[in-house]
């Protein structure tokens, strides 16, 4: 869940967090050890009992509730949850999504096909021997 909840949740412009980022935000908030290497083997599941304070540290830094890490029935609810904001921080994409508020019905069935269609189409392109 962790290595999920670090690919869904990314900085502004898109880019990762580093372990070393995750680690030392979690240390400055808790007081206690926490570092890059331990961050690594609980993202990888060399490691898989961390303490209350350093998922708590965890869930603060990444803005998610701590319940993320222990109920298995919310947490693909959260995980999307996570992605749809991660999404918006996207300038272009929230411009498209404030712009499509005032559309009737229709207008935005138009709109998610044009967005499928190109979807499909750069999708072929990624596609080796496109």
């Amino acid at each position: 869940m962790l290595s999920r909840l670090g690919w869904t949740v990314r900085r502004p412009d898109g880019s990762a967090f580093s372990n070393e980022e995750v680690a030392r935000a979690c240390r400055e908030s808790t007081g206690e050890s926490f570092s890059a290497t331990y961050l690594w083997q609980l993202r990888t599941g060399r490691r898989d009992n961390p303490t209350k304070r350093h998922l708590e540290a965890l869930a603060a830094f990444f803005q998610t509730p701590v319940a993320y890490f222990f109920d298995d029935a919310d947490s693909p609810q959260i995980t999307q949850e996570l992605a749809l904001l991660a999404a918006l921080r996207d300038a272009g994409v929230r411009d498209v999504a404030l712009r499509a508020v005032n559309l009737s019905p229709d207008g935005l069935g138009t709109v998610r096909d044009l967005i499928d269609a190109i979807a499909r189409r750069e999708a072929e392109r990624r596609r080796p021997g496109s």
